[in-house]
């Protein structure tokens, strides 16, 4: 049973126990809560969430209204649990917060698996759909979405990054096992630290370079100090984020309302956040070229050495798969690739 069906299932249950409702009842108002972790001026809420909680009260005529919470209910990696207990209604998050529950969607933050941010994230919803929407690790949420950066990329403050030997030794911002694993493996020192710390970290002197997609450069301000920026093909790395809502909630919601945000969810929401990171990405590297940014591509040399990492970590999630669910990670990886190539067209 996929996501598709699952919730069809869910909605169908839903219009049993209204048998007997009133009209009035059915008309009551729902107001759901939604926490976000980011500020309300970033493009992920007033781009991206506000617009598709408007387009659910439109769609609901009203019946279903979202509150955005004037601050979130919790720290940024708990957001799943805050919306499965039910803490908050909706929320959105990365799922690589919590690597080890989610280690069925690493695949999709290795190097060169797509610079398309759009064509990344439905490419993304359509493998949950078809091959994890089942999976104990899923349960007790609903999944309105999935999204992904649209790549992400070395960013430093003297010199391009374009050959192994670039990087040995050098201290590099990151977030993440995939990102940690990548560097070590490329022979760079890791330090953990989130994005928009990276500023204050180059200029104490504890990192000489950070990972971004180009929208962060622009977007935490580090324009002034990351200057030059090495474009990995189909991307270095990348992240993916959820937005899910509490099981219990949706399903006291009518038949009609639910079927109502499935519409504005699943692929099309995943869609309308690849296509806001590709605009905000676009823009990005048309700001910095504009400011006599260098960019760069890699070395032969440099891009031998990013695709050995992928090859190896992709084996390993592979002889893993089924301890987490995945029997054949092999058939996953494929279909989301195949997708991808679909998509980004």
């Amino acid at each position: 049973m996929n996501a598709r069906i699952r919730l069809h299932a869910i909605a169908a249950g839903a219009t049993l126990a209204l048998l007997g409702a009133t009209g009035t009842a059915q008309a009551q108002t729902t107001t759901l809560t939604l926490s976000s972790w980011v500020p309300p001026n970033h493009y992920v809420v007033k781009d991206i969430l506000q617009p598709w909680m408007a387009d659910v009260e439109k769609a609901t005529e009203g019946r279903v209204k979202i509150n955005l919470l004037p601050k979130p209910v919790g720290a940024p990696a708990q957001h799943w649990e805050l919306a499965r207990k039910g803490v908050a209604d909706i929320t959105w998050g990365n799922f690589t917060y919590e690597p080890e529950r989610f280690k069925h969607v690493w695949f999709s933050e290795l190097p060169m698996m797509g610079s398309n941010s759009e064509a990344s994230s439905v490419a993304l919803w359509r493998t949950f759909d078809k091959y994890l929407a089942r999976n104990e690790a899923f349960k007790g949420v609903v999944m309105l979405g999935t999204g992904m950066l649209g790549g992400g990329q070395f960013h430093h403050p003297s010199k391009v990054i374009d050959t192994p030997d670039d990087l040995k030794g050098q201290k590099v911002r990151m977030g993440g096992p995939i990102q940690k694993r990548l560097l070590e493996d490329l022979g760079a020192i890791p330090v953990a630290g989130p994005g928009p710390k990276a500023y204050e970290m180059l200029e104490g002197g504890v990192i000489d370079a950070s990972l971004h997609p180009l929208e962060s450069v622009v977007n935490f301000r580090l324009d002034g100090k990351l200057k030059n920026h090495t474009l990995i093909p189909d991307g270095l790395y990348d992240a993916s984020f959820f937005i899910v809502m509490n099981e219990g909630k949706f399903r006291r919601l009518s038949a009609a309302d639910q079927q109502a945000i499935l519409k504005l969810s699943g692929e099309a929401l995943s869609r309308r956040w690849g296509q806001q990171f590709d605009i905000q990405n676009r823009a990005s590297e048309e700001k910095l070229r504009g400011n006599g940014h260098k960019f760069a591509q890699p070395s032969p040399a440099l891009m031998d050495n990013i695709r050995k990492v992928r090859t190896t970590m992709l084996e390993e999630l592979a002889a893993e798969g089924p301890k987490f669910g995945v029997a054949d990670h092999n058939a996953v990886v494929a279909f989301y690739e195949q997708q991808y190539k679909l998509l980004a067209k």
